[in-house]
């Protein structure tokens, strides 16, 4: 097996970990280790019912400042995507443009992206529902990107709601919100936030099976995971 190889099916491991959580648990790790990850102000544009974990690619947008015809923003990164990336745009938080819609998002589900996060504004989210792909962004607005910006790179750090982004980070999305996990600290973060789903888990058991909710959310009841 090739060494290619061998990182993508690292990679599924850890994306088939990640979509068994959920935002939270993984926001919870990241505070225990120091991390920043969790952003806020973007959700989810429809109610997918399900977790959206997958590798970072970026796009960064920017105002057009020249006449004539250019490359649709995101167009380029779409036609090169790959199964469980999601596509991560950052228009800076603007919301009186659009710089997701419809035609993308058909595009997109053809290469099997597994969502879209948008700092900024979509359009079009009816359309992204219709093909079942996530869809996370700031707001949903009906005015388009075209002639108004355009794609300044792809692929390149990007800042989303302040956090740093790179491309071949990992993310986690549900409806609770948006959360980061830079590559260099995938595995500790999983691990640890898996410790922590389990803990819940177990605590949920025990208030199903009539214990007092006092009790069983005591300190001394059900230990806090640690970092160590």
């Amino acid at each position: 097996m090739s060494a290619e190889a061998i990182q993508e099916q690292a990679l599924d491991g850890m994306l088939e970990r990640l979509s068994a959580l959920d935002s939270c648990a993984v926001s919870d790790a990241l505070d225990m280790l120091g991390l920043r990850g969790a952003v806020t102000g973007l959700r989810a544009q429809w109610e997918t019912g399900r977790v959206t974990a997958g590798r970072v690619r970026t796009v960064k947008a920017a105002p057009k400042s020249a006449a004539g015809a250019t490359t649709h923003i995101a167009t380029p990164l779409v036609a090169v995507a790959a199964p469980s990336d999601v596509i991560v745009i950052d228009n800076h938080g603007r919301t009186d443009v659009s710089c997701w819609g419809g035609l993308l998002a058909e595009a997109a589900t053809q290469r099997g992206v597994a969502g879209v996060i948008v700092d900024g504004a979509c359009r079009d989210v009816q359309e992204s529902a219709a093909v079942g792909l996530p869809l996370y962004a700031r707001a949903s607005v009906p005015v388009s990107a075209r002639g108004r910006i355009v794609q300044e790179s792809m692929d390149e750090p990007i800042q989303i709601g302040g956090v740093a982004v790179h491309s071949g980070d990992l993310v986690v999305a549900d409806w609770n919100g948006i959360v980061f996990v830079a590559a260099a600290d995938a595995h500790r973060v999983l691990v640890l936030a898996e410790r922590i789903a389990a803990r819940e888990a177990a605590m949920a058991a025990a208030v199903r099976s009539g214990r007092n909710v006092v009790e069983v959310m005591h300190d001394s009841q059900f230990p806090a995971v640690t970092a160590d």
